[in-house]
């Protein structure tokens, strides 16, 4: 049986006044929210500084930080306050020290696998993790397809820990939103889909009932 899947929209943006933009949008139609985070040393594009990233009070915000040292912004994650902080296994550091320190501050961890690695390969960040986020797309840009080999990737994370919330991020839209759903995922991150269209509550719900249904997936 299908579980319950949540389709969280992502924001991604280096401009403050699009990102107000973008959040007063999706304010309308969803309470949680993916917000993505880049500074140039691991993904190629450079995201506004996360200084001046903001939600409102009654979000509930995923925070995806694309960072080489993730560690260096601790303090800023910590005075922000996210209900989950996502950081890449590939990251240049050791992440169990700050899993531990956002644990102590109530905040949920999350560690995301970029297509090149293998799950056996980080186990202890998927062991310590709350949240593995699947990525199958390209860092720091919005509209990337979907490499959807990567759902390979689920049943094994799923084996290792049953009760981890599983995430997808990279290229879900209407042609597959429904065959991501049934690889047994609990998140789908969408970006471009719904921030680059016209009426974009309403593409949130063409594609949270296009989760719900059943039947052959295509």
């Amino acid at each position: 049986m299908i579980r319950t899947v949540s389709i969280v929209p992502t924001i991604l943006t280096d401009n403050k006044q699009d990102y107000r933009a973008q959040v007063e949008r999706i304010n309308i139609f969803t309470r949680r929210v993916q917000i993505d985070v880049t500074d140039g040393t691991f993904a190629p594009s450079q995201s506004l500084d996360i200084t001046n990233i903001w939600w409102p009070k009654n979000w509930e915000a995923d925070l995806h930080l694309m960072a080489a040292n993730p560690s260096e912004y601790l303090d800023t994650i910590l005075k922000l306050n996210p209900s989950l902080c996502i950081f890449h296994a590939e990251a240049n550091e050791d992440l169990l020290p700050s899993f531990q320190i956002l644990k102590d501050a109530g905040i949920r961890t999350g560690v995301a696998l970029l297509p090149s690695t293998f799950p056996g390969n980080v186990k202890p960040y998927i062991d310590a993790a709350d949240h593995v986020l699947i990525f199958a797309g390209h860092l720091g840009v919005q509209g990337s397809p979907a490499d959807l080999m990567q759902m390979e990737k689920i049943p094994l994370v799923r084996n290792m820990k049953p009760e981890l919330e599983i995430g997808w991020d990279g290229g879900a839209n209407m042609t597959n939103i429904r065959a991501i759903a049934h690889a047994d995922v609990d998140v789908i991150n969408v970006g471009s889909a719904i921030s680059q269209a016209t009426d974009p509550a309403q593409v949130f719900q063409e594609l949270v009932a296009e989760i719900d249904k059943n039947g052959v997936v295509i």
